[in-house]
């Protein structure tokens, strides 16, 4: 009887347990299972940039209201998805942007149709940039090839612009058209113009691995004047593509930040580059070296009869480069100092000129105040007239290169500088 008695109460225990478990178990199942961590948010990098200002002497402004523009960029590396920096850096009035697009481009204002895409900014698809601003537009999933040519569209509509925010010089045909035709494969009636306007770069989630951008910071020799027309044989432009055949530094894409006529001490031609070095160097997304090609139009300065009182010296350039290159290091910033190319027979060209340029070189040769050292002077120079550029390489300015000299300055840099 006994043994019944505790068979059953065993029997009861083990029944209360196992209902127990079961509830238990039952519980945990219905847990929601834990969310999975969000996808990490795109690591950006430009592929193309350029440096906006305000006004040169050499261009006048069309009519931009009521008007589409579709501007024409040369990406340096490949991407699986783009983004869009418009800016309004030196308007003074509020900029509204009412539709944008971007594709691939095929020729002239012709968009290939397969690769058109809507542009949006949180969602939307118009924009306000206030005055001294500049946006990011909202991703867009899009394969980008390096070294492809990439039309953006906008849509500006009936606004007051007193100040602009424009690249001139682009070497690079671009459109403008009345009306909305940002979402149109081919622009109707459109006028050819050679500006970028309001548009500042374009950023990938970078295809390679081990990205990074190349900042090459100047003036007009780096911004490619005289270099020929819709071929993009500037030199940064065939450094991009030495970066890209060399498996060691494929992944780097070269961002082109020059302005014709700037100075480094002095307000030339946009804003002079002690001034514009955050907003053009040290903001560029990816950003892990700098070339700095400057100062031979603060030495071409003393050229000016209008500018009796102007002072010089070579000490004087050197600290202002200085300063760039102590505001990279901050930053993490490797940064590469290029000789100054000659420039004898040139319009500005004086004596005194020529003595500073050879002391600026020799200071950037010896100081050891850069990362490293680009030596475009020995590289463009003529060996039996070295104040002068080889003819071969002049665009006859006696200034500027032209596509072979600039094709020399980039064979000239060592691309262990990046490795």
């Amino acid at each position: 009887m006994l043994l019944k008695l505790l068979s059953l109460l065993f029997a009861r225990r083990l029944s209360s347990t196992l209902v127990i478990l079961s509830v238990l178990i039952g519980a945990m199942n219905a847990v929601p299972a834990r969310a999975q961590s969000p996808a990490p948010p795109p690591q950006w990098t430009g592929t193309w940039a350029t440096a906006p200002f305000d006004f040169d002497p050499w261009h006048t402004t069309p009519t931009l209201v009521d008007s589409t523009l579709r501007e024409v960029v040369h990406t340096s590396i490949a991407g699986k998805e783009l983004r869009i920096r418009f800016t309004n850096e030196f308007g003074i009035e509020p900029l509204r942007i009412d539709a944008a697009t971007v594709g691939l481009s095929a020729g002239g204002s012709t968009v290939e149709i397969s690769s058109l895409h809507p542009v949006t900014f949180g969602g939307q698809s118009s924009i306000v940039i206030p005055p001294g601003a500049l946006v990011v537009s909202d991703p867009v999933i899009m394969a980008t090839p390096a070294f492809a040519n990439v039309a953006v569209s906008i849509y500006l509509p009936l606004q007051q612009i007193s100040k602009i925010s424009f690249h001139g010089d682009a070497a690079q045909d671009n459109y403008i058209q009345t009306g909305n035709e940002v979402s149109s494969p081919t622009l109707s009636q459109p006028a050819t113009i050679d500006s970028w306007y309001f548009l500042k770069g374009i950023d990938v989630e970078a295809v390679a691995s081990h990205v990074g951008a190349v900042v090459v910071f100047g003036d007009s020799i780096t911004d490619g004047a005289w270099a020929t027309e819709n071929a993009n044989h500037r030199w940064p432009d065939y450094l991009a593509v030495r970066l890209h055949d060399d498996p060691a530094t494929v992944g780097l894409s070269v961002l082109n930040e020059g302005i014709g006529g700037n100075c480094v001490l002095i307000h030339c031609v946009g804003p002079n580059a002690l001034s514009r070095f955050d907003r053009d160097v040290l903001s560029q997304p990816g950003v892990k070296y700098v070339i700095v090609l400057e100062s031979i139009n603060d030495i071409g300065a003393l050229h000016n009869p209008n500018q009796p009182g102007y002072q010089l010296t070579a000490e004087d350039i050197e600290q202002g480069l200085g300063q760039l290159v102590a505001r990279a290091h901050e930053h993490g910033i490797r940064i590469f100092g290029a000789t100054l190319t000659p420039y004898k027979g040139a319009g500005y060209f004086t004596d005194k000129g020529e003595q500073i340029r050879e002391a600026v070189n020799q200071w950037i040769r010896t100081s050891g105040a850069f990362d490293g050292v680009i030596d475009f002077d020995k590289a463009m120079r003529d060996p039996a007239a070295p104040l002068t550029l080889l003819s071969a390489y002049d665009s006859s300015d006696h200034l500027h290169p032209k596509d072979a000299g600039y094709a020399a300055m980039a064979n000239a840099i060592s691309l262990s500088l990046f490795q």
